[in-house]
């Protein structure tokens, strides 16, 4: 009788490794304009690959002992994935709400503790004999496996919860300043990126549980179940990578990010704002009316007044008192209110003085507006025009 290689659970693990590498192929053989964050996602999608094999060559029903035959190095080749996963997770994020993002030096220690592991593994195991290391291997028993290797991936699983919360913090930062940069928002989705951040984070609150698990039942003698734990969290790494290659193929190509290092409010208010140059930003929106275009950025507005975002932003916050989506869409609501008035335009929809004003919303452009007059569009049409409110 054939002996069995893979069984249910490996097939998840395999099919696991088979999307992340189809996806990463894809991503540098279709794509034409690839992102700095393609490479990032890459990056964690390999992670993600390496993973799973790791666990196949350590725990496979049956693909442990070929792959013992076949060479012993495999046993810790793919386990430095699980010190580089926080780190390119938290890249990966960055370099989608950051547009000014780069890797810095400080990128350096967040990586510091994989290289110590291939430090530690090029120092103690690699230079073994092949026979020595299968003995190794051979004897090698979670249950037994010194209390020293499990602090050392208890502390793994603490780290990636780590990197999770720190890429939720830049996400929240984002989403505090990205009305400061757009003036359009109802296409800037970053839901489904907290969701998997959130998601992934939960995974691996789970396996410090299974890690807290595995301590407790070899220190106690009792095992409490441990191997399922970890299954329940395979299962779900699945989903969530599959949920991670479909969302990331959605997200929004407008959306180039904010300034990792934004203003804070109280600087704006140290800043002396050049009442001339506050003039000429009012004049150019009143005489060329930027804010007709349907997408328009707090870059964009800067490159065509030919002066740094940075000062825009102040003069904006500083003088005007409103940020950027404010600022553009009190013109675009006026811009509304002329139309609306205008009986040459009564024929005109809603949809089309919306789109003509420069709002990609019918729900911003309703509340924005009520908010601004008081009335809904069709009331102010009403009273404005003397005609009954259908």
């Amino acid at each position: 009788m054939q002996k069995l290689l893979f069984n249910a659970h490996d097939i998840i693990l395999l099919v696991t490794i088979y999307q992340c590498l189809l996806f990463v192929l894809l991503i540098f053989i279709i794509k034409k304009n690839r992102h700095q964050s393609d490479f990032f996602l890459a990056g964690f999608l390999l992670t993600q690959a390496a993973i799973p094999l790791h666990l196949l060559v350590n725990y496979g029903t049956g693909f442990r002992s070929v792959a013992l035959n076949f060479s012993p190095d495999l046993f810790h080749l793919f386990e430095t994935a699980y010190w580089l996963e926080g780190p390119l997770l938290l890249w990966y994020t960055r370099s989608l709400v950051y547009k000014d993002y780069r890797l810095g030096r400080i990128d350096l220690l967040f990586v510091m503790p994989a290289i110590a592991f291939l430090l530690y593994m090029l120092v103690t195991f690699y230079p073994l004999d092949t026979a020595d290391k299968v003995e190794l291997l051979r004897e090698d028993n979670t249950m037994e496996a010194p209390l020293l290797q499990h602090l050392a991936g208890l502390l793994r699983e603490c780290l990636r919860v780590g990197f999770s919360i720190l890429c939720l913090i830049d996400i929240r930062h984002c989403r505090q300043h990205i009305r400061d940069y757009y003036s359009n928002v109802e296409d800037i989705d970053l839901g489904w990126l907290n969701f998997l951040v959130v998601a992934f984070m939960l995974i691996r609150i789970w396996a410090v549980f299974v890690s807290l698990a595995i301590i407790y039942s070899t220190r106690s003698g009792v095992n409490i179940g441990f191997g399922s734990m970890g299954l329940m969290g395979n299962y779900a790494v699945f989903v969530l990578v599959s949920a991670l290659i479909f969302f990331s193929l959605l997200r929004s190509s407008l959306f180039e990010g904010v300034e990792s290092q934004q203003v804070p409010l109280n600087a704006h208010e140290k800043q002396e704002v050049d009442p001339q140059l506050a003039q000429r930003v009012e004049q150019y929106m009143i005489n060329h009316k930027p804010y007709l275009a349907n997408i328009l950025t707090l870059e964009q507005l800067a490159n065509q007044l030919e002066i740094p975002p940075r000062s825009l932003s102040t003069i904006i916050n500083r003088h005007f008192k409103q940020n950027f989506f404010e600022y553009i869409n009190h013109f675009r609501i006026e811009e509304a209110k002329r139309q609306l008035r205008d009986p040459s335009q009564a024929d005109k929809t809603m949809l089309e003085i919306m789109a003509d004003c420069g709002f990609n919303s019918k729900a911003t452009f309703n509340t924005f507006f009520k908010k601004l007059v008081g009335a809904t569009p069709s009331q102010y049409r009403a009273e404005q025009l003397k005609e009954p409110l259908i």
